[in-house]
């Protein structure tokens, strides 16, 4: 992906022809689009396809099974022109290793901690082994939570030079300036976006402040 607008539009309108015009909007202005099951089971796994004309597609489909089954799930993706998957880590390395291998050349990136209050439960006790184990397992990135920058600084140190995209920007209360200089890579951001009612000058909005961040 490039590193244009440091920004992730996360896609998850269930109106298929609304979904594709706030893609058309914003697709200039973000550096990648990522899907989730809702857009996918309204619509069809073609979306992947019709979404990758205009830009990275990245299918957020926190893949959490046996190797055999994220190898399948992760080749369909790619198959329709998925520029990179996410998958848990909670599964092991197994099936990890699994996702990058299906991949093949695409990227992986393993959940470390989730971004709403219940990620506190179970994901962040152990973000630290998911993200080193990522590091081992050869993905490309990892995710971290905007809600929490304190945890985006801390797998920063953990992975180096490995992405951090980051989730929870908006809507969830997470500053797109602040995850940026913990050290993300990118930040993710939805309803903030595609519910607006002008999701260009919104995807714009957030843009500008991610270069802020950034000193550009």
């Amino acid at each position: 992906m490039k590193r244009s607008s440091r920004v992730i539009l996360a896609l998850d309108e269930v109106r298929e022809e609304r979904a594709v015009h706030v893609a058309e909007q914003v697709a200039d202005v973000v550096d990648a689009i990522k899907i989730n099951w809702p857009l996918v089971l309204a619509s069809s796994p073609d979306m992947i396809t019709r979404l990758s004309r205009l830009g990275p597609v990245i299918c957020d489909f926190k893949v959490a099974d046996i190797p055999n089954t994220v190898s399948l799930i992760v080749s369909q993706a790619v198959k329709r022109g998925a520029d990179g998957v996410i998958v848990h880590g909670f599964t092991g390395s197994d099936s990890v290793k699994a996702a990058v291998q299906a991949a093949e050349g695409r990227q992986i990136f393993v959940v470390t901690e989730m971004s709403h209050p219940g990620g506190r439960e179970f994901t962040a006790p152990a973000a630290e082994s998911l993200a080193m184990m990522a590091v081992e397992c050869g993905a490309s990135g990892i995710i971290a939570p905007a809600t929490r920058p304190e945890r985006v600084a801390a797998m920063r140190k953990l992975v180096g030079d490995m992405l951090i995209l980051s989730p929870g920007v908006g809507a969830q209360g997470g500053s797109a300036a602040e995850a940026l200089r913990m050290g993300a890579d990118y930040v993710i951001v939805g309803r903030s976006i595609y519910g607006a009612e002008d999701p260009r000058d919104a995807a714009l909005k957030v843009a500008r402040e991610a270069r802020g961040a950034m000193g550009a």
